[in-house]
C-alpha cells in the first residue's frame, strides 16, 4: 500500500472549520475504490494544525486519487486557508491494513 502522512498548517481564523472545508475533498477521497483510509487529525501542540494519515491500495490507487476531479478542486481550493504549503511524508509499505502494537497489546 501507499502510506502518506501529510501536516497541513491552517490559518487561524480558519481551523476550527477546517474540518468542514475539506469535507468535500474528505468524502470524495474516502469513496475512491482505492482508498484505504484518509483520516484528519488536530494536532495538540498546535490548534492550526491537522495531521492527515491516508492509504491507497497500491500505486495506481495512489495514481487514480492526485489524477481525480476532487483533487483537482482541492488543489484549487484548500490553498486559500493554509498558512503554508503542506509537509508530506509518502511510503510504500508491504501491508494492507494497520498491524497491531504489540508492544502494547491489550489482554
Amino acid at each position: 500500500m501507499i502510506f502518506i502522512t501529510a501536516k497541513f498548517l491552517i490559518k487561524p481564523e480558519h481551523a476550527d472549520q477546517w474540518p468542514q472545508i475539506a469535507g468535500p475533498f474528505t468524502r470524495a477521497t474516502r469513496a475512491e475504490p482505492g482508498c484505504l483510509w484518509f483520516d484528519w487529525s488536530r494536532s495538540l501542540d498546535d490548534p492550526n494544525e491537522y495531521v492527515l494519515v491516508e492509504a491507497f491500495r497500491d500505486g495506481d490507487a495512489g495514481a487514480a486519487h492526485v489524477n481525480s476531479a476532487h483533487f483537482r478542486q482541492a488543489q484549487q481550493d484548500l490553498p486559500a486557508y493554509l498558512q503554508a504549503t503542506p509537509k508530506i511524508v509518502s511510503q510504500s509499505v508491504d501491508q494492507d491494513d494497520w498491524s497491531d502494537l504489540g508492544e502494547m497489546a491489550v489482554s
